[in-house]
């Protein structure tokens, strides 16, 4: 190996050493805050790792202490109801990925195979409206649901989101493109149908892409913040990041909850963070498995 290509390859590991590190790092700083107690968050502020580490923080979060003991460890004696808010988290994100990546799958589909009038506008403004802010349509969808009588409601959440978003139906577009026509000319002299193609075919070829969709998707809306707000106030609709949300607010502007809150930050990616280790593997393979040339 020569000299410069040696340097080079070190250079690069340096580089991914510190990208790492600086990627992680805010993570461990907060399972870090939120195994300290409360009295000595201020006094080991610089510390690596607490003096006296305790999962009361832990505890108080999850409503497995009273409200004395919650405020005898240096909380203001709030909770949250972490089991409601995540079912109703999962239920919001699990909703928007499996329909909307089926429907963008279908999308992208017809705009990758079948010709029709006016299919080319219509990716056009497609592809358009991937530079719109989505705050640009955060008023107009409140107003909507709020004529339909939604609010408050998980359709009002999901509806907004439900369909399609335009680098989805972008994506997978230019993944169906790049699957040969051999493979549904063969399908078809076979007598299968168009939609019998899709369905048998095409997403089983393309279950690489439509994971990296799903997984897109999920951490997303996962960590939705200000829609979920706007539309899901009430308790039986209110998601995990809005409930922490409640949480700080219900602290003393004075002496906000800081390690009450990183507890519950952490257990909120808990489920995400096992989603992407169970699936994250699989998902390689796939993408290996379908890649085409």
């Amino acid at each position: 190996m020569f000299p410069g290509m040696r340097i080079g390859r070190g250079t690069a590991w340096i580089a991914l050493v510190v990208a790492l590190v600086l990627t992680v790092f805010p993570f461990y700083w907060m399972v870090r805050t939120a195994l300290t107690p409360a009295a000595d968050l201020y006094r080991d502020s610089t510390a690596l790792w607490p003096d006296r580490p305790t999962l009361i923080n832990f505890q108080r979060v999850l409503g497995l202490v009273d409200s004395e003991q919650a405020r005898a460890a240096g909380g203001s004696g709030a909770r949250i109801d972490f089991l409601r808010y995540t079912v109703n988290s999962l239920v919001y994100s699990g909703l928007i990925a499996v329909v909307q990546t089926f429907c963008c799958a279908m999308a992208g589909y017809a705009f990758a195979r079948l010709r029709f009038p006016g299919r080319d506008l219509a990716f056009g403004i497609i592809v358009a409206a991937l530079m719109v802010p989505p705050i640009f349509t955060l008023l107009p969808n409140f107003v909507l649901v709020k004529e339909l009588g939604i609010l408050n409601t998980i359709p009002g959440l999901v509806l907004p989101s439900l369909l399609m978003t335009p680098f989805a139906v972008f994506f997978l577009r230019q993944f169906f493109l790049s699957i040969p026509r051999d493979v549904e000319e063969a399908a078809t002299l076979e007598g299968i149908g168009r939609w019998g193609m899709f369905w048998r075919i095409v997403l089983p070829m393309s279950r690489g892409p439509l994971i990296t969709i799903s997984l897109t998707t999920i951490v997303w809306s996962w960590k939705d913040y200000l829609w979920p707000l706007l539309v899901g106030k009430g308790e039986a609709t209110r998601v995990l990041t809005v409930g922490l949300g409640v949480f700080l607010q219900q602290s003393p502007n004075r002496a906000p909850d800081w390690t009450g809150l990183m507890a519950g930050s952490v257990l909120s990616i808990v489920p995400v963070l096992l989603l992407l280790i169970f699936l994250g593997k699989r998902l390689v393979q796939s993408l290996n498995f379908s890649g085409m040339k």
